[in-house]
């Protein structure tokens, strides 16, 4: 087990983010380095909501959904590396480069989400994002956070 290893369950990833089910993609933390880097999880089953129209005969997680799991887990990443986040605050998903997929997503896997912070300026986060599935990227991006007071 890494020296980063961690354990936040989901009543703690509630506490960090503002998303509920069936919006909620991240279901634990395995390590995280505040500023630097995040581990995480999802497991992906068939009672998912978006698999009975996507597709029916043939269920594939969409895309757009494994890009906004990556996002929450750059938003617990940056909040977590803030110290924790406040009442008025809430991290929007603010801007994606240069996204790939390369394997789709199914029930029964388990998607593994590795962030790793590139940079922070002026309350916007950018951070380098993979999502794996036995160790074969299914998507890869870029993706930028910005905390907001609301």
């Amino acid at each position: 087990m890494s020296e980063h290893a961690v354990s936040i369950d989901v009543r703690e990833i509630m506490r960090c983010l503002p998303h509920r089910y069936p919006f909620l993609l991240v279901d634990r933390v395995t390590e995280l380095e505040p500023n630097v880097r995040i581990k995480a999880l999802k497991n992906v089953t068939i009672n998912e909501p978006f698999f009975a129209g996507h597709f029916e005969q043939y269920p594939v997680m969409p895309g757009v959904l494994i890009i906004e799991a990556l996002a929450q887990a750059a938003g617990i990443l940056a909040i977590k590396s803030q110290g924790e986040r406040s009442e008025n605050e809430l991290y929007f998903f603010v801007g994606i480069d240069h996204a790939r997929f390369k394997r789709q997503v199914v029930p029964g896997d388990q998607l593994v989400f590795e962030v790793t912070q590139m940079t922070v300026k002026r309350g916007i986060g950018k951070y380098a994002a993979r999502a794996l599935v036995d160790g074969q990227v299914a998507c890869e991006a870029e993706i930028m956070c910005a905390r907001r007071e609301v």
